[in-house]
C-alpha cells in the first residue's frame, strides 16, 4: 500500500508530535508514504466561507498533484478530509465548474482529471489494511483502558460527500480501531459534535465551554482518555483543558 501523504498544517505546526508518530506507525504497518511536497492548506473551511472557488482551486491543485504521482491521497486530519471531500464532490457534480478550475490550474501546468481518491488514515486502517491485520500487529493490547472516541465535525458531515453510503463501516471506524487495539470504548453523545476550534478566535469563551462539556462528558462515561482523528480537535480539546477547568 502506497499513498500520497498530505499531512496538513497542524501536524507539523501546533501539534508537531503527530507527524513523526504517523510516519512511525505507517512504517510498522507496511504503509508506504510519499510526502506531497508543495501541497497547500485545504483552507480548513474558513477560506471557503469567503471564497469557495479559491478553496476548491487549492484542493484541485492538490488532487492534480496526487494524480501526477499516480497515488491516492492519505490525510491525517478530519478537517482536511472533510474540506477535500466537499471540494471533490463539487468538482465531480459540475464538470463545467471543474473546467473553470482547471483553467486556473493550467497556469501551473496542472490538470485535475477527477480520478483521485482521498482517504483519512482512520479509514485506511479499517478498509485497506483491514482490522484483522491491524490486530496482528498489536504486541501490547490496551487491556482495561477505556477510550472515548471523538470524531468531530468534518469526518462525519456531510455524509454524502464522505462516502458513508458506499462505506457504512466509516460510521464507527474509530470505535473499531479502539477495540482492535484491545481497549474498551467509552461511548458518549458528543463524539460527533464540534470541538469548538472553528470559533476559538472569535469567541474563545464559548469554544472553551465546548471543550469543558466534551471532556467532562467523556470522563462521566468512564473514559481514561479521548482519541480523535483530527489534529484541530486534539489541539483544542487537549490544549484548552486548563482553561476549561478554570471556567
Amino acid at each position: 500500500m502506497k499513498y500520497a501523504f498530505f499531512p496538513g498544517c497542524v501536524s507539523r505546526g501546533g501539534c508537531p508530535e503527530l507527524y513523526p508518530a504517523v510516519v512511525s506507525v505507517c512504517e510498522k504497518l507496511g504503509i508506504e508514504l510519499e510526502v506531497m511536497e508543495g501541497a497547500s492548506c485545504t483552507g480548513a473551511g474558513v477560506l471557503q466561507e469567503k471564497n469557495e472557488k479559491l478553496g476548491d482551486a487549492l484542493n484541485a491543485r492538490t488532487f492534480a498533484m496526487a494524480e501526477d504521482m499516480g497515488l491516492p491521497i492519505m490525510t491525517i486530519c478530519s478537517t482536511c478530509q472533510g474540506v477535500m471531500s466537499q471540494a471533490h464532490k463539487r468538482l465531480e457534480d459540475d464538470l463545467d465548474y471543474r473546467a473553470e478550475i482547471n483553467q486556473v490550474l493550467s497556469e501551473e501546468g496542472l490538470t485535475y482529471k477527477g480520478e483521485v481518491v482521498i482517504k483519512n488514515l482512520l479509514w485506511i486502517l479499517v478498509e485497506d489494511l483491514g482490522v484483522d491485520v491491524l490486530k496482528g500487529y498489536v504486541n501490547t493490547p490496551l487491556n482495561g483502558l477505556r477510550v472515548a472516541p471523538f470524531y468531530g465535525c468534518y469526518i462525519v458531515r456531510p455524509a454524502g460527500a464522505l462516502g458513508f453510503d458506499e462505506h457504512p463501516e466509516r460510521q464507527d471506524s474509530l470505535e473499531t480501531v479502539i477495540e482492535a487495539l484491545g481497549a474498551d470504548v467509552a461511548d458518549f453523545a458528543g463524539k460527533t459534535r464540534c470541538c469548538g476550534f472553528p470559533i476559538l478566535t472569535i469567541n474563545e469563551r464559548n469554544s472553551v465551554a465546548m471543550v469543558a462539556k466534551h471532556t467532562l462528558d467523556a470522563k462521566d462515561s468512564g473514559a481514561d482518555a479521548m482519541v480523535t482523528p483530527c489534529p484541530l480537535c486534539h489541539l483544542n480539546l487537549d490544549g484548552f483543558q486548563p482553561k476549561a477547568a478554570a471556567q
